[in-house]
C-alpha cells in the first residue's frame, strides 16, 4: 500500500445533538399546551410582552388570559395590574389592543379587560412587578448566631455547616418573631 503524501486532517466528531435547540424542541409542545389552556394561541404575546406594549407599561401590567366567546367576533384579553395603576392602563387600552392585534396579524382582540390586585392577597392573585424592591432581611441577633453555630459545630464540611447555620437562623428566627 502506498501512503498518501498529504496527511489527512483529523476528523471532527459528528455532532451528537443540537444542544439547546433539542431541549427547546422537546418542551415546545408542553409550553404550547400550557399557554393554550390559558387562551394564548400565540405564545409570543407572553414571551415578548415588554416589546409589544413597551417597557413602561410592561412593568405595571401583565397579560393573564385570552378568552374567546361564542357570540362575538374577536377575543377578550385580560390584563392584571395593581389598583393604583389601573387608570393609567385604562387610558392606554386602544394602544394595547392595536399592538396586540399587530402581533396576531389580524383583529383577533376586540376587547381588553383589566383585572386589579392588591400587593398582598391570595397566592394566585399575587403579581410581582420588577419596580418594587424586596424588603431587607432583618438582622440576626448574636445569641441566635451563636446558638446555630453550636448546633452545627460537629459538621465537618464548611459549606454544609454554613448552610445548616443559615437554615437554623431562618427557622429559629421565625419562631422568635412575635408577628408570625
Amino acid at each position: 500500500m502506498t501512503r498518501n503524501p498529504y496527511p489527512s486532517q483529523p476528523r471532527k466528531p459528528a455532532p451528537r445533538g443540537r444542544g439547546f435547540g433539542a431541549v427547546a424542541g422537546m418542551i415546545q409542545g408542553q409550553v404550547r399546551k400550557a399557554g393554550e389552556k390559558r387562551g394564548f394561541a400565540v405564545m409570543r404575546l407572553l414571551t415578548h410582552w415588554s416589546e409589544i406594549v413597551g417597557p413602561d407599561l410592561a412593568t405595571i401590567a401583565k397579560p393573564v388570559k385570552v378568552g374567546y366567546s361564542r357570540d362575538s367576533f374577536g377575543a377578550t384579553l385580560t390584563i392584571l395590574t395593581k389598583g393604583a395603576h389601573a387608570p393609567m392602563v385604562q387610558a392606554q387600552l386602544p394602544k394595547i389592543r392595536e399592538r396586540v392585534n399587530s402581533v396576531y396579524g389580524y383583529s383577533a382582540i376586540s376587547n381588553v379587560r383589566i383585572t386589579q390586585t392588591a400587593p398582598v392577597g391570595f397566592e394566585e392573585g399575587r403579581l410581582s412587578f420588577d419596580a418594587e424592591p424586596r424588603p431587607p432581611k432583618p438582622a440576626v441577633s448574636p445569641e441566635l448566631r451563636n446558638k446555630t453555630a453550636e448546633l452545627a459545630r460537629d459538621v465537618e464540611s464548611d459549606s454544609l455547616r454554613h448552610a445548616l447555620e443559615q437554615l437554623g437562623q431562618n427557622v429559629l428566627g421565625r419562631k422568635a418573631d412575635p408577628k408570625t
